[in-house]
């Protein structure tokens, strides 16, 4: 027991409060009710003292500076959230002692997980940062943490896996690669918490079967392919019960994801952030991990039935590779989605060699973004052409090619799926940009000190500082593997990325879309 004396109790005569510091520790002491009651000085909320506050009818204490109150006989907070820390008291021989041991390392983690799930419902960013560190303090894990916001989070996702999920696996990536200090460290878990509680606070439980199949691949694809969401969850607790992992099942993932084009890029994306995120997490994460992610299989939309991609199916059908060299980006990124898949289906080069013609293409592409799309205001629906209609051909890309090379019979779909995305974004480009004003000296030095930066980024929302750590994650990979006249663009497409604005509101549009809608006129 680490017992300190406070005070003489003749020298507390007349005083209802007392300030003590021991070892670094401050602790608050008041009188009410004829007994003295102990208390971490800081407000847990922003760390303000705690003696200038004000005493109320039996032990409430109030700090002035938010208005925060707390009971000082078990700490409980009675208005604002977070929990105090009270020390027990004793007065004897003639002095007033304050016992300051720490509870055990198991208790102070159970008080510290249970205080960020209440941060979670609250979407409380600061509390989620203070528990993580308390959780880091006890001795715990704070990957543990973020397993446990999955398993909060996986069966309030009604269509299944969000970019919640998907960029964890990279902001937790950013954490063990780049993070230099405890800071750094601590950012990239609050930012995945912040991102999953904002997708999932205030929405209802959508619950998963728990019935059971004997697991059959084929079966498991072909309930994926009905959209039977029950059946395909059927069979995935099948293959849980048979002891199956996300490795098991990726590869009738991975098809599933590629079987058409589809979600915009999303599928394959999620596939491969969801074994990321399975690995870094562990067992507790993996089932919900891939419980959201078979859901979001089912009910993610197909691109390929509307008319603009439905020339994908025959251009998958007319796939041919072979030897031939690969045609140099520049042949990719003008053309409709017809030509443009056309020419990929005809190429006959090996599929490594024509995806770093087309990733070069997509690099390009987005290098050549024409900003005052984002600025229009009298363009129909379909014309609604942002920054991320160029980053997601990027990683997808990305995602599709890792797909791909561990299961080769995926390369077509991989290919053409980049197809769909050059052939989309080609209308909306500026080619009398000049790509030599964004070109960097050193790529890799480029790349490490832009993903430094995500680690104190202005984004407010978190969607949007998914969508970069996820685009960073993407062409650091890239870039670090593609040929070396490929990462000098990619690079230059990331930094006008990240030296221009990526407009999120779009008021006077939206009224205007919202006339024409109502008028008549086509979207």
């Amino acid at each position: 027991m680490a017992w300190i004396k406070a005070a003489q109790s003749s020298d507390l005569e007349g005083r209802d409060r007392l300030l003590v510091k021991s070892d670094g520790r401050q602790v608050a002491l008041f009188r009410m009710n004829g007994r003295w009651h102990a208390c971490d000085n800081r407000c847990p909320h922003e760390g303000y003292p705690l003696i200038e506050g004000t005493l109320g009818p039996g032990c409430l204490l109030t700090c002035n500076w938010h208005n925060w109150k707390f009971d000082l006989s078990d700490g409980h907070t009675l208005v604002g959230g977070d929990r105090l820390r009270v020390y027990p008291v004793d007065e004897r021989d003639g002095a007033l002692w304050v016992d300051l041991t720490d509870p055990p390392p198991e208790d102070r983690l159970a008080w510290a997980m249970e205080g960020l799930r209440e941060a979670f419902e609250d979407e409380d960013e600061a509390r989620m940062a203070r528990e993580l560190a308390r959780i880091g303090a006890a001795g715990g894990d704070p990957l543990q943490a973020v397993a446990k916001a999955v398993v909060w989070s996986h069966d309030r996702m009604e269509y299944g896996t969000t970019h919640a999920f998907a960029a964890t696996a990279d902001w937790l990536s950013l954490r063990e690669r780049d993070a230099r200090s405890e800071p750094e460290r601590l950012v990239p878990l609050v930012e995945s918490l912040l991102h999953m509680a904002e997708d999932v606070v205030g929405e209802p439980v959508f619950a998963y079967t728990t019935q059971a199949e004997r697991y059959d691949e084929a079966a498991l694809q072909d309930a994926i392919e009905a959209e039977n969401e029950p059946a395909a969850q059927a069979q995935l607790n099948g293959a849980l019960a048979e002891g199956k992992g996300f490795a098991d099942l990726e590869p009738v993932l991975a098809r599933a994801a590629l079987a058409h084009y589809q979600g915009f890029g999303h599928a394959a994306i999620y596939v491969v952030k969801t074994g990321e995120l399975a690995c870094r997490l562990g067992p507790e994460a993996q089932a919900p991990l891939l419980r959201a992610l078979l859901r979001y299989l089912v009910y993610t939309r197909r691109e390929d039935l509307i008319p603009e991609f439905r020339a994908y199916a025959p251009a998958l059908v007319a796939w041919r590779d072979g030897k031939n060299p690969p045609p140099p980006a520049e042949s990719f990124i003008s053309g409709s989605v017809k030509q443009v898949l056309g020419s990929i289906a005809n190429a006959g080069a090996p599929p490594p060699a024509l995806f770093d013609r087309l990733l070069e293409a997509a690099a390009l592409q987005m290098l050549y973004f024409d900003l005052g799309r984002q600025d229009r205001v009298d363009g129909p629906v379909s014309q609604n052409v942002g920054w991320l209609d160029f980053t997601h051909a990027v990683t997808f890309a990305n995602a599709s090619r890792r797909l791909a090379e561990r299961h080769p019979e995926l390369w077509p779909a991989c290919l053409l799926q980049i197809g769909c995305f050059l052939g989309r974004n080609a209308r909306y480009l500026d080619t009398s940009l000049d790509p030599d004003e964004w070109r960097v000296a050193d790529p890799q030095s480029f790349l490490a000190e832009a993903r430094r930066g995500l680690f104190d980024h202005r984004e407010s929302e978190p969607i949007v500082a998914a969508h970069l750590v996820k685009l960073l994650t993407a062409v650091s990979e890239e870039a670090a593997r593609a040929p070396e006249d490929v990462a000098p663009v990619l690079t230059a497409a990331a930094r006008r990325l990240l030296e221009s604005p990526l407009r999120r509101k779009h008021a006077l549009r939206t009224a205007a879309q919202a006339l024409n809608f109502v008028g008549g006129a086509a979207p």
